[in-house]
């Protein structure tokens, strides 16, 4: 009996080990060596914007934040020819929200130096416009005891370096910064599912995540036996990871290795044909392209899965 349960357990394991290398086994890269390799200026110490390195936001002047900080007054919806509709203030400047806020419950981790580059928005004094659901409106007591206007639940912010009416300089700054819809959710031009497929003129099919924000692939990165990632720390920072998506929220992508996995660090990954996805934190708007080749390393993702216009 012990022989047959030891000979059952050998052919289970066995059944697995092929059951993963049919699913991620079909195209090895280089094995990953530890390496937080993240292009060209990595040598420099550049994980993005020398002022944005591990902290998700941009340090503006204390007199441009404290011009900033008063009543949104009546909210109004304007269109961008790059993100669709923006939610504004009553003077048009543009609103934001912060990936590492969270809007249930309501909380904002935007503090001291941040909060100076990102002064929040006050919550009194803001009215609904037409095209706003005034039910979205609410607040959030933030740590110095001040009441910060929510929109969903998503704490809102003016961006100091937008000096005017139209000004969308926030956007994407740290990978963790975006202009806000009338709805509290990214301004984007289209209701895209999680992952999908976008025609680039030069780089032809590549996906795109649910923002329309281009994924990359790292070659440093493992897809066999396991998915693994070589970027990690501030790597992450300038190439955040995709989130995992459901399976039925994608559309054009290979079903084949589309799954998500935990990383040692505890973020939550999504892989295409196994192989970990990114967005490019130099990205700022739908449709650009900034990330492809940068380093020799990072390149835009092909439905399949494979790295657009890597060599071989």
């Amino acid at each position: 009996m012990k022989t047959s349960w030891r000979s059952a357990s050998l052919v289970a394991a066995a059944a697995a080990v092929l059951a993963l290398t049919t699913a991620c086994g079909q195209e090895q890269g280089t094995p990953s060596t530890g390496s937080q390799n993240v292009g060209a200026t990595a040598a420099a110490g550049d994980y993005g914007a020398a002022s944005t390195a591990g902290s998700g936001y941009d340090s503006g002047s204390k007199e441009q934040a404290a011009a900033k900080a008063e009543p949104a007054g009546r909210l109004a919806v304007t269109e961008s020819a790059k993100l669709g509709k923006v939610l504004t203030d009553g003077a048009g400047i543009t609103l934001y929200r912060f990936d590492k806020d969270t809007a249930e419950p309501p909380k904002s981790s935007c503090d001291g130096d941040c909060a100076t580059a990102w002064p929040p928005v006050p919550a009194d004094g803001a009215e609904a416009a037409t095209g706003i659901d005034k039910s979205l409106l609410g607040e959030v007591t933030r740590t110095d005891g001040t009441k910060q206007l929510t929109v969903a639940g998503w704490p809102m912010y003016r961006y100091a370096k937008d000096t005017k009416a139209g000004d969308t300089n926030g956007q994407g700054v740290g990978g963790s910064w975006y202009a806000s819809a009338p709805n509290g959710k990214k301004a984007t031009l289209a209701d895209l599912p999680g992952l999908s497929v976008r025609k680039d003129a030069k780089l032809g099919e590549v996906v795109v995540d649910k923002n329309g924000m281009t994924v990359y692939r790292f070659m440093k990165d493992q897809a066999w036996p396991v998915s693994k990632s070589a970027c990690t720390g501030a790597c992450l920072e300038k190439w955040p990871a995709v989130a995992p998506v459901a399976s039925d929220d994608t559309k054009g992508v290979q079903k084949k290795g589309l799954m998500g996995f935990t990383r040692p660090d505890g973020v939550k990954q999504m892989t295409v044909n196994c192989w970990p996805i990114y967005t490019f934190s130099g990205d700022t708007a739908p449709g650009d392209t900034n990330g492809q080749g940068v380093g020799g390393t990072w390149y835009a993702v092909a439905p399949d899965g494979k790295p657009v216009g890597a060599s071989k």
